[in-house]
């Protein structure tokens, strides 16, 4: 497919109106509306943002690429501004941007119009290119331009040269169109003109292409890694990686190179980082965190929907799913008997599954699972179901250590009689003799005395799980919070967890509430991004504070931390339950006391926060 087909005379604004980063988003979105390539103009219009928001696409050079794969999209379709006199789109190198290519790609988009979408980002690196687009006069002379760029482009193989030196790039962005492949191409282009052989695989919408093999892996003299989402690095263990947002590749081209050329890059000892959305480097979660998580990840869908299905029940009665009670209810009992005999029956066992999966691999699967059901049934609640997983994890992993002796004739029978024989077994035999009835007495007392707390300690409890939940914003802090309130929940008590909701709904409403009181506090990227976050903390995202906490740790962090204390003690002060783990403002139907007292606590915790936040900070200059 032609770009050409993708971009018609009726998505082309040879004159731009707008002056500002926001005008030109609106103005480019209505062109491709006027046009009917778009289902929902806002619904485009805010993924184009959340899109901006994760990190500017001005890449310099007079070039921005907005862009955005949503179902609001029609037809997959490209709209192009041109601005003579520049405007400010925040770009990469601080100059005013000419150019505006929008990027509008249907989540049912096939593999050839996004490679069509992806080639106009690969074209817009070649200087010669962009200056006929900047001088085309007409219409038709822009469109003639891209088909002669088109036709006098070559199909790029990528052949690895025989000599030695062998430079291996990823290239990896969030949505897989546009800076994927022009970080690709950068590179390409610049190792050309250093004499250097080099091949990139690009990880895009349209799958993984040019892809890396472990003989061109094994002969390469470094890595780079230029990548704004996860990237899986475990094939290139041992070798040296450079890691960097997908921009500096764009950007920075030569100096990465340089550096792979003479292998000045750290030694990939585990695969153990990746991206963070916002292009910066962090560091996967290892050990306890990371077999923890992964239980809790995949136990969040028999939560969310097994609690929501017994909140729904008790619209007909608290104890209407009881048939001895006068207001039983049979829809009720359905819902109770799905929800909370099903669901949540269910999820102890997977928590246990999979934390012993993490550990010890698929083997550890059955006895974690086997474990966490016995927790379960036995009274042990979540904390037992927490030992199980471990418990069985580790247990695999001796007896992988205990039978690597064993005959290489055997070596097929191992996981599927003897891992499952013994693990089973062991898990079986310490969960029963060893674990259950300590744990259960634990969680009765815990119980107990959670129960029989004055009020003034609820608050106290209520203001620590509250900020426990803005100190890191979906991290281990944040998760150790959200872990406790589920296990009340299993436990039958629901206060906790309400203070947990609110004070995880605090940081995004809070700075959301900031940005639009104190404009000039904020720059116009984080004020956009204000707008998605009122959205992600009445869903309960924390994690949408992420990027205001990043960008002013000092300011941001104890601003939100307070706020959500203070909604957390409030919470247990109004006497609020929530027996829905997930869902924020669209589970407050299922509130245990006053759910506007509820509102009232989030609200206020909102308001502390965004003021904070907003007499705190200096203006945008």
């Amino acid at each position: 497919m032609k770009i050409t087909e993708l971009l018609r005379e009726d998505t082309i604004l040879l004159d731009l109106k707008s002056k500002t980063k926001a005008e030109v988003i609106q103005e480019l979105v209505d062109k491709l509306d006027s046009a009917g390539r778009l289902n929902d103009k806002e619904k485009y219009k805010e993924a184009i943002l959340a899109r901006e928001a994760q990190s500017t696409t001005g890449i310099g050079e007079g070039i921005a690429i907005p862009h955005a794969k949503t179902n609001a999209v029609k037809v997959p379709a490209i709209a192009f501004g041109r601005s003579t006199e520049g405007i400010d789109y925040e770009a990469l190198d601080g100059a005013p941007s000419h150019l505006f290519f929008m990027i509008a790609a249907s989540e049912g988009a096939n593999n050839e119009h996004l490679e069509t979408l992806s080639r106009l980002s690969s074209f817009l690196m070649d200087p010669a290119f962009r200056l006929k687009i900047e001088s085309a006069t007409t219409v038709g002379d822009v469109l003639r331009a891209i088909d002669e760029k088109e036709a006098a482009e070559e199909p790029d193989d990528q052949p690895v040269s025989k000599g030695s030196d062998l430079i291996l790039a990823v290239t990896a962005c969030p949505t897989g169109i546009a800076h994927t492949y022009m970080a690709a191409d950068s590179l390409k282009a610049k190792a050309k003109e250093l004499g250097l052989d080099i091949k990139v695989q690009t990880n895009g919408s349209s799958g993984v292409k040019n892809r890396l093999t472990p003989g061109e892996i094994e002969k390469a003299t470094a890595i780079i890694v230029a990548a704004d989402t996860k990237v899986d690095l475990t094939p290139f263990k041992g070798k040296p990686v450079i890691q960097v947002p997908v921009t500096q590749a764009i950007r920075k081209p030569e100096e990465l190179l340089n550096k792979a050329a003479a292998g000045d890059a750290p030694i990939l000892q585990s695969s153990t980082t990746e991206k963070d959305s916002d292009g910066g480097e962090r560091s996967e979660r290892s050990g306890f965190y990371k077999h923890l998580m992964n239980g809790v990840s995949n136990m969040l869908p028999f939560v969310v929907g097994g609690g929501i299905l017994i909140a729904l029940s008790f619209f007909f009665g608290i104890k209407s799913a009881d048939p001895n009670d006068p207001s039983y209810h049979p829809i009720a009992e359905a819902l109770m008997t799905i929800g909370g005999g099903n669901a949540f029956g269910l999820m102890i066992p997977v928590l246990a599954g999979f934390i012993a999966m993490s550990i010890a691999d698929r083997p550890g699967f059955a006895p974690g699972m086997v474990g966490g059901f016995m927790a379960a049934t036995g009274g042990a609640g979540f904390l037992g179901g927490l030992i199980a997983g471990f418990l069985a994890g580790y247990l695999v992993v001796l007896l992988k250590y205990l039978f690597k002796g064993l005959p290489q004739s055997l070596e097929g029978i191992k996981p599927v009689l003897l891992y499952p024989l013994f693990g089973i077994l062991l898990t079986g035999i310490l969960m029963m003799f060893v674990i259950i009835d300590p744990v259960r007495a634990l969680n009765e007392g815990l119980t107990a005395w959670l129960q029989g707390l004055g009020t003034g300690n609820l608050v106290l409890m209520g203001l620590l799980l509250g900020g426990m939940m803005a100190v890191d914003m979906g991290g281990p802090i944040n998760k150790a919070a959200f872990t406790f309130g589920i296990a009340m929940i299993d436990a039958g008590n629901f206060a906790p967890h309400a203070a947990i909701m609110a004070g995880g709904m605090v940081p995004p409403l809070g700075l959301a509430l900031a940005t639009t009181l104190f404009k000039r506090k904020f720059t116009q990227a984080e004020r956009d991004a204000g707008k998605t976050n009122y959205i992600m903390g009445a869903s309960f995202i924390t994690e949408g504070a992420i990027p205001f906490a990043a960008a002013d740790p000092g300011r941001v962090i104890p601003s939100i931390i307070v706020g959500s204390a203070l909604a957390g003690a409030l919470s247990m002060l109004f006497g609020i339950g929530l027996p829905a783990p997930h869902g924020g403002l669209f589970v407050f139907w299922t509130v245990n006391g006053n759910p506007f007292l509820y509102l009232l606590a989030i609200a206020i915790g909102s308001i502390v926060t965004a003021l904070m936040v907003g007499f705190w900070k200096k203006e945008v200059k």
